[in-house]
């Protein structure tokens, strides 16, 4: 029989925290128990693993008694780590010994999942670098700053290399969970628990769960100011030229420290702002798309729609009848 062995971790953590680990210990027992059902050997042991008796969340609102210490636990074949709260830099001593044991169980064959903002354990491990991974999109910046050398796919739901899993937010942990259930026993056994469980299954992206805020955890100023010149005139289509020119910068260089910055080209930034604009207005008025599409500098309907699916996955009609209740 093989082994999955669910983290509780040492601190760090919140009643998130708690969903995932409660979560995926109840959605793989039942995915042990339909395998049975259907003729087969029972396939892999569930432990909630730690570095303390008892895990504490919620300033002990919630306690979790792990089944095992990770000294006694030698060979796993998959670890899954939960959300963590937002205190990332603060790593507690019981979480680094934790990343030492990850890291040991990898280099033996392990598979590794993470949750949410629990990919910040897998990178703080050094196992992310050069791959790619997703996070909880409001955890995005701090992300890219403290892990310049992940390549962070925030758009994606799930992302899957080399045996390494991660997700994006929050409760999109439980689409990662139907993602390794086919991977781990079959897809007959992934949809049976996302038909139990009535979760989604096959959901690629998470934009359309996107709230952009701009990327300003960085130490360049003249590009802050660039930054908050464009989200002060979103009605206007301002070029790149027009932006560098303005803060005599060369357009090469103004291009270059702009993506290392905040993540996005001039362009792309532009287009995130608008964007963010538009789908507030199609949450909490009654504008028609074109009304929508002129305030925020767009002429062209044809481009707006394309810009607007590209970030958010959805068409602005599509998105005004999801989060416009009285259109709904």
């Amino acid at each position: 029989m093989k082994h999955i062995a669910i983290i509780a971790p040492d601190g760090q953590s919140n009643l998130s925290s708690v969903a995932c680990i409660v979560g995926s210990y109840e959605i793989f027992s039942e995915a042990n128990a339909y395998w049975a059902k259907n003729g087969h050997n029972p396939k892999y042991e569930i432990q909630i693993v730690g570095v303390s008796d008892r895990a504490e969340f919620s300033k002990g609102l919630v306690s979790i008694k792990p089944h095992t210490h990770i000294s006694e636990l030698k060979k796993t074949d998959l670890i899954i780590i939960p959300s963590l709260a937002r205190d990332f830099e603060r790593a507690l001593a019981g979480n680094i010994a934790m990343v030492d044991w990850m890291s040991e169980q990898y280099k033996n064959g392990a598979e590794l999942a993470s949750m949410c903002t629990g990919a910040f354990m897998l990178a703080s491990a050094g196992l992310l670098n050069g791959r790619t991974c997703s996070t909880h999109w409001s955890a995005v910046n701090t992300f890219s700053v403290l892990f310049p050398h992940v390549k962070l796919q925030s758009h994606r739901t799930i992302t899957d290399e080399a045996g390494i899993y991660t997700n994006g937010g929050a409760y999109s942990f439980l689409n990662l969970l139907v993602h390794l259930i086919e991977k781990f026993y079959d897809r007959p056994t992934a949809i049976y628990c996302s038909k139990l469980f009535q979760i989604d299954i096959d959901r690629e992206f998470q934009s359309i769960f996107t709230i952009f805020s701009g990327q300003k955890l960085h130490d360049d100023q003249e590009i802050k100011q660039a930054q908050q010149y464009i989200e002060s005139k979103i009605d206007e289509k301002i070029s790149v030229d027009q932006l560098s020119s303005k803060f005599s910068i060369g357009r090469r260089n103004f291009d270059r420290r702009f993506l290392k910055a905040t993540g996005n080209t001039p362009l792309e930034y532009a287009q995130r702002v608008k964007i963010e604009v538009a789908k507030r207005s199609f949450e909490n008025s009654r504008k028609t798309i074109n009304e929508v599409m002129y305030e925020i500098g767009y002429s062209d309907l044809k481009a707006f729609r394309e810009v607007f699916r590209k970030i958010t996955g959805m068409s602005p009609l599509e998105y005004r009848e999801r989060y416009h209740k009285s259109l709904a």
